[in-house]
């Protein structure tokens, strides 16, 4: 999208990418906690098919092409395709040792104190009702998985908070992308070499299976690489605060698919949660508005 989507684009949009966003957890859990694959052949697999399948729809959207040299007018493409390279491996690496629920409040709350961070620094000076509605979402967030989740490792802890750094370093580094798909292509290309040296390092620790190729493949070229896609293209239509807070969200959608997928039960708590996070955001976007 050359100009910035639209009020009913953005809201589809934003759906259809945190949905995806939480796909990512549910995938990487499933293929990595049940030991189908190890965690840099799956980052590289990742990585890898997130950037054909971006690739392809360059191709076939008749998209601009990713400028792949290194004198690229934008001086950030390398730093965007490390901080990429850093969420996709540490993430992995994190869910060897992490439940989804503990993962995902890891990486998000990260995810959001970054760009929140950030977006003081630039002197964005959010209004009452946005600071209100970040924290009922807060508030519910902490509510849905801390009452007796056992403590992660803290290595692994440690791990999913660097992920979450660098997540939130990448979408704010797209938000003056003219081109969201095809710079978004070229930081994948870019970042698969990075990943393919890790997987070489670990090499003792390789193993594959049918099972964790094809839900590396899914989380790469349809969660990854569809959804960082339609996200670049929407973040230029949301203030960073608003980003982050969208993103509290994710953990709930993942509980809510690991219900319908996983056959996980279905609690009160997560009802309630669920209403203090979406409400929340509903809040802070209206908020916004007025």
């Amino acid at each position: 999208m050359k100009n910035p989507p639209s009020p009913v684009q953005t809201v589809v949009l934003t759906g259809l990418t945190l949905c995806a966003f939480a796909a990512n957890s549910l995938l990487t859990r499933m293929a990595l906690g049940g030991g189908a694959i190890d965690a840099a052949s799956f980052t590289t697999l990742r990585l890898g098919s997130g950037a054909a399948m971006l690739l392809a729809i360059c191709h076939f959207t008749q998209v601009k092409q990713p400028n792949l040299a290194t004198g690229s007018k934008r001086p950030h493409k390398w730093p965007a395709a490390l901080m990429l390279f850093l969420y996709a491996v540490t993430f992995s690496f994190a869910y060897l040792q992490m439940a989804t629920g503990t993962g995902a409040l890891i990486l998000f709350g990260t995810v959001q104190v970054t760009m929140i961070l950030v977006a003081l620094k630039e002197g964005e000076k959010p209004v009452a009702w946005e600071w209100v509605g970040l924290l009922l979402a807060l508030v519910g967030l902490v509510y849905l998985v801390s009452p007796g989740l056992a403590a992660p490792p803290l290595g692994a802890a440690a791990l999913m908070g660097v992920a979450g750094i660098a997540w939130g370093i990448y979408s704010l580094l797209g938000r003056g992308s003219t081109d969201p798909i095809a710079n978004t292509a070229g930081n994948f290309v870019r970042a698969v070499p990075f990943a393919a040296g890790v997987s070489c390092v670990s090499w003792q620790n390789f193993q594959l299976s049918q099972a964790g190729i094809v839900l590396a493949l899914l989380s790469g070229a349809i969660a990854s690489g569809v959804g960082y896609s339609l996200w670049y293209s929407i973040l230029r239509a949301l203030t960073a605060t608003r980003a982050a807070t969208l993103q509290l969200s994710v953990p709930v959608i993942a509980a809510v698919g690991g219900i319908v997928f996983l056959q996980e039960a279905m609690s009160l708590r997560l009802a309630i949660a669920a209403v203090m996070i979406l409400g929340g955001i509903g809040i802070a976007t209206l908020g916004r508005k007025r």
